[in-house]
């Protein structure tokens, strides 16, 4: 469909709770996953990175996530988290949304996300490591928090040059 503009820290719906997606509106849900995937696609192109998105960093306020990593896309609709284990781990988390800055946190090493997939089959799979951080790291976007606001401390941030496109 169209690249989208991706929101930048600050903007207001970037906070926002997303609202479930109903069966329905599974035509409108297509056009978003595909505005999403052309996003990535293109953001990818200009940065050199970016593996996942959430519906609110293109200003659409629905529980979506799309990953594009490894050759494999995926879109979860209505996305629920759950944490396997309590093990964690610290990570540089980067995002989209403020490309360039990156802040470390602590994700948890495992996960599994139940979700409905574009034909509304209920659908589940778990997540380790560095494919678990980034479904929390997205997952996080629906309900409207930015990693920065899950940062270690106050120097729990960085500027990554190779990513920032602007020094």
């Amino acid at each position: 469909m169209a690249e989208r503009e991706i929101l930048l820290m600050g903007n207001e719906n970037l906070y926002k709770a997303c609202e479930e997606v109903s069966k329905d509106n599974i035509e409108n849900v297509r056009r978003v996953v595909e505005d999403l995937h052309d996003t990535i696609i293109a953001f990818r192109k200009k940065y050199g990175f970016g593996r996942a998105i959430a519906a609110p960093q293109i200003n659409e306020l629905y529980r979506i996530i799309y990953m594009n990593y490894d050759s494999n896309s995926l879109a979860l609709i209505n996305p629920r988290l759950e944490f396997i284990g309590s093990e964690r781990f610290e990570v540089w988390d980067d995002c989209m949304s403020f490309p360039g800055l990156e802040v470390k946190l602590y994700r948890h090493k495992k996960c599994k996300v139940h979700y409905k997939d574009l034909d509304w089959n209920d659908c589940t799979l778990d997540f380790t490591d560095d494919l678990s951080e980034l479904i929390q790291h997205e997952y996080d976007h629906l309900d409207g928090i930015l990693a920065v606001q899950r940062a270690i401390d106050s120097k729990s941030f960085r500027i990554n040059k190779d990513k920032a496109g602007c020094f």
